[in-house]
């Protein structure tokens, strides 16, 4: 979401955490002005609403940033993985019956849902225990075999790389790098094995855990892509910035690898495109996080500028993977 939108949203959230515009979102679930509280803002706007000692979840985003059909996909698939036993959240249905809405509110259109809690608490990747990081790789895998069908509506990863060329047109060495990620990319099969719905973004921040294993949800940026990109992303706190297994994690990893093929095939052909998937994600990225930044105001609130200067210099990091990545691929071919 642009910078600009988070700002025009944070301008209307009291000391109190509240907002008048959360208040005529949560209004569609039957909730009373002054229930939700702020949490946070990123893809979306995400407030905190109390419901009987426990918490639920507001979630919504400007129409200018994302059409309804898109939100309403993402949840209809939640709903019907939740329904088939999936550990995913659920949303909770308006007081219209509808799992998404659009609200006219003071900042115009926005398109919302509300999601149950994750039962449980998160897990930190320096906690994290074997047993865990094989049960995080059987939920994935799960995920990935449960949502076989359920992509209807979805779009396909990596879209944003159509427009690098003209984004960065004065960056030669970026726009040739990322050619060379695509034309290996163009190249990968589509068969069902390889293929098919993922969440995006399954990392540790995005789910909680019982004793069970974990819960996901943040379906964000659910979409069509090969599972081995969807576990490239999802195992970014056990890799090198290249996406091998970083020293310090590597029984971790391993882990997470026998409990994903204890439920799915993942060939050791796959393993090996996680570096390519590594700079392919980091080339999206880099596009979602330009377009996020925009062009700054005259005079911005330090908590924006502060955010401004980290984006950034992510975004410089996500280049330079580019590049690098890029140019390993360009030593192989030419072997």
């Amino acid at each position: 979401m642009p910078l600009t939108e988070i700002d025009r949203l944070k301008q209307t959230v009291s000391a109190a955490w509240d907002s008048p515009i959360a208040d005529q979102v949560a209004a569609e679930w039957g909730y009373p002005a002054g229930t939700a509280r702020w949490w946070r803002s990123s893809a979306s706007h995400v407030f905190v609403l109390p419901d009987d000692g426990r918490r639920r979840y507001l979630r919504f985003v400007p129409g200018s940033c994302r059409g309804p059909e898109s939100l309403a996909v993402v949840a209809e698939l939640m709903a019907r993985l939740s329904d088939g036993g999936s550990a995913v959240v659920r949303p909770v249905a308006a007081e219209s019956a509808a799992l998404t809405v659009t609200v006219a509110t003071g900042l115009g259109a926005m398109h919302a849902m509300v999601v149950e809690p994750a039962p449980g608490a998160e897990a930190d990747v320096s906690e994290l225990t074997e047993s865990q990081a094989r049960q995080w790789g059987q939920a994935l895998a799960r995920l990935h075999r449960d949502a076989a069908g359920l992509g209807a509506g979805l779009p396909e990863s990596f879209g944003e790389l159509r427009d690098i060329g003209e984004l960065f047109s004065y960056d030669a060495e970026l726009v040739e790098a990322t050619a060379r990620l695509t034309d290996v990319m163009s190249e990968l099969p589509r068969c069902e094995d390889h293929w098919g719905v993922v969440h995006g973004d399954f990392e540790l921040d995005n789910m909680a855990w019982e004793e069970g294993g974990p819960t996901a949800y943040d379906f964000d940026e659910a979409a069509l892509s090969w599972y081995a990109a969807d576990i490239a992303f999802a195992v970014r706190d056990l890799t090198d910035r290249t996406g091998r297994p970083a020293a310090g994690h590597r029984t971790r990893f391993d882990a997470f690898l026998d409990g994903y093929r204890g439920v799915r095939p993942f060939d050791d052909e796959e393993l090996g495109r996680l570096p390519l998937f590594a700079g392919l994600h980091a080339a999206a990225s880099l596009v979602r996080i330009t377009r996020a930044l925009g062009e700054p105001a005259r005079q911005e609130p330090d908590w924006l500028s502060e955010l401004r200067a980290d984006l950034t210099g992510m975004a410089r990091t996500h280049r330079q993977l580019v590049i690098d990545i890029g140019r390993e691929l360009g030593r192989e071919i030419r072997e």
